[in-house]
């Protein structure tokens, strides 16, 4: 019973719906209805714009956020390429500059007259007390004790000290240790170039009628030391450049400061003259000359760091030959 009322209530219904749908569209076309429609719709349009302009809002954040995403995830890899460049950038300018200083020292084998080997510094030891370094070459390269070592430009470094088969180690002339009969251009004044704690030079024993300058060129000399021995280094080396000048009036000696031509904390690449001979003997710990392997002198490798590598001026000097 209660089923049959249910279904006679959904057939009325839905006979009403299709009646009331077939009225709507026999009346849809008239005039009345026409306007009805157009003024709903233009009360609509204010509330249809403000929805489309809403979803259009929704929808740019949305494409803001993701094109941030984006632009953050490009960033990062520019960033790691940019950083991935600074580093091939370096790498180049290092070896541009490596370059640039081997060429200038092997620049200085076709000035010279002396057969020559090109080293490396490999380690240093600047301190305030000692200024020794060592380079990559050694006696299996022809190199021995008491070997001049030059840097770019002809400038005198030092002295090797100790050779092994693949490593030397150099005495730099701003030791305090070392002493260089030093000449200047301009006068032709001559002086001991000492080296100083902080790695300075000063040219001692300049005679005081002899005319020094600032920005004065200082060489070495190359005079003979007497008793048959030749200076330890070749004649016409740069040594530096006079910076100050102390003048006493009551004395017979002025003293010059020299700025080294070849700074000891920027040396990488070196040139060690091997067959120049002269020199003075280079003192082992016994206090007497040890012999060379070619015959000369130099020092015992265990007195390496410790003696001294000096050039002392005779009292008679004459040119060497």
């Amino acid at each position: 019973m209660l089923s049959s009322r249910a279904s006679r209530r959904r057939g009325v219904t839905y006979a009403v719906l299709v009646a009331t749908s077939l009225v709507l569209l026999a009346v849809s076309n008239t005039g009345p209805v026409r306007e009805l429609q157009r003024g709903v719709g233009f009360a609509l349009t204010p509330i249809q714009t403000g929805l489309a302009g809403f979803t259009r809002n929704v929808t740019s954040v949305f494409s803001t956020i993701a094109e941030i995403d984006r632009l953050r995830q490009d960033n990062r890899l520019l960033e790691q390429r940019n950083q991935e460049l600074e580093v091939e950038n370096r790498g180049v300018e290092n070896i541009k500059l490596q370059n640039e200083m081997l060429t200038h020292v092997v620049g200085v084998k076709s000035s010279l007259s002396f057969d020559t080997v090109v080293a490396e510094v490999i380690s240093r030891q600047v301190t305030q007390y000692e200024r020794v370094v060592s380079v990559n070459q050694g006696t299996d390269a022809g190199i021995s004790t008491g070997d001049v070592v030059l840097a770019g430009g002809a400038a005198v470094v030092g002295r090797v000290v100790d050779a092994g088969p693949n490593y030397s180690r150099v005495l730099l002339i701003t030791d305090t240790r070392s002493t260089v009969i030093g000449l200047i251009e301009s006068s032709r004044a001559t002086g001991d170039v000492q080296g100083q704690l902080g790695g300075a030079l000063v040219m001692t024993k300049i005679p005081s009628t002899d005319e020094v300058a600032l920005e004065d060129t200082v060489v070495t000399a190359g005079i003979d030391l007497g008793n048959g021995i030749r200076s330890p280094f070749p004649k016409g080396l740069l040594i530096g450049r006079v910076v100050d000048v102390q003048r006493d009036p009551n004395a017979v000696v002025q003293t010059a400061f020299v700025e080294p031509a070849a700074p000891p904390d920027k040396l990488e690449y070196v040139l060690v003259i091997t067959d120049y001979e002269g020199g003075d003997p280079i003192v082992g710990p016994s206090g007497s000359p040890t012999p060379s392997p070619t015959g000369g002198t130099s020092e015992s490798p265990s007195a390496a760091p410790t003696d001294p590598v000096i050039e002392l001026p005779s009292p008679s000097i004459v040119p060497a030959p």
